[in-house]
């Protein structure tokens, strides 16, 4: 077997070898292509710099790479890894990421980081044994939002492209689908919570797959946050809030009151790319 990059490899292979991977996961993954060509275009995947495990000409393992500066610095999120199930139990993980650090790291590559669900300790164990570590842990919620006030919340729509995203609080904590660099090159709505002719919060949310992308007070309050989700409930009832930072209690103490579904929990970690770990 030998690892190579995937940027000869069909979209196709790639997909099909991916949904094997994740055929029996924790959650239930989209099937739908055209739903992950979309979600790693806006994510900024580069299949030059993502890796798979060959068994002669068959892909039977991947880690697919999105590459961009966050924060500064040159980052790759993995933003997919697995392994079809009849090769499991092989160290194929730690063996492409062998092949995948010196090259992340010949290509200018400062950091790596993913996210895992905190269930999926063989997972957890594999990417500890290459270096990783987490660094923050993520809770999701999903549900409707539903409010026993009648009194109309009035909400700007902004464009995401013209934003003045300085602006925009805690940007630290989202994780890297819902960070800016990703929310501008995918179909999302911001909007502003206006209160007395000033806007007191926001929210970023898909219209199609009902994702809460971000969404903060630029002054705290309790009313305000009780107004910031009667606002999100008149433009989207039914939502997905995913990877809430759990360091963020006030937030999620909101959240909590509005008897969302605690649907998962994930831990992102993260790796410095040098040379003790690329050689």
């Amino acid at each position: 077997m030998k690892v190579k990059n995937l940027n000869k490899v069909s979209f196709d292979e790639i997909i099909d070898c991916f949904l094997k991977a994740f055929a029996n996961y924790y959650v239930k993954m989209p099937t739908d292509k055209e739903y992950y060509r979309q979600r790693w275009e806006a994510a900024k995947v580069d299949f030059n710099l993502s890796y798979g495990m060959f068994d002669q000409e068959k892909l039977i393992g991947f880690i697919i790479h999105a590459i961009d500066k966050r924060f500064g610095i040159p980052t790759a999120f993995n933003t997919g890894t697995g392994v079809i199930p009849d090769y499991r139990g092989q160290k194929i993980v730690q063996s492409i990421y062998d092949f995948a650090l010196r090259d992340l790291r010949k290509n200018g590559i400062k950091k790596t980081t993913l996210e895992v669900i905190t269930k999926n300790e063989r997972a957890i164990r594999a990417y500890k044994s290459v270096g990783f570590e987490v660094c923050k842990e993520y809770k999701c919620y999903a549900g409707k939002i539903t409010s026993e006030s009648d009194v109309h919340i009035e909400v700007q729509k902004k464009s995401t492209q013209d934003y003045d995203w300085d602006k925009l609080p805690n940007q630290q904590w989202y994780s890297w689908d819902f960070q800016k660099e990703t929310i501008i090159e995918s179909n999302y709505d911001l909007y502003e919570v206006m209160y007395k002719d000033k806007p007191e919060s926001y929210f970023i949310i898909h219209p199609e797959k009902k994702y809460l992308a971000q969404f903060d007070l630029f002054t705290q309050n309790k009313k305000n946050w009780k107004r910031l989700f009667q606002a999100i409930g008149q433009v989207e009832n039914e939502i997905r809030i995913i990877n809430v930072d759990k360091r963020l209690t006030d937030k999620i103490d909101h959240i909590h009151v509005l008897n969302l579904q605690n649907t998962i929990n994930q831990f992102e970690m993260e790796l410095v790319i040098t040379d003790d770990n690329s050689v």
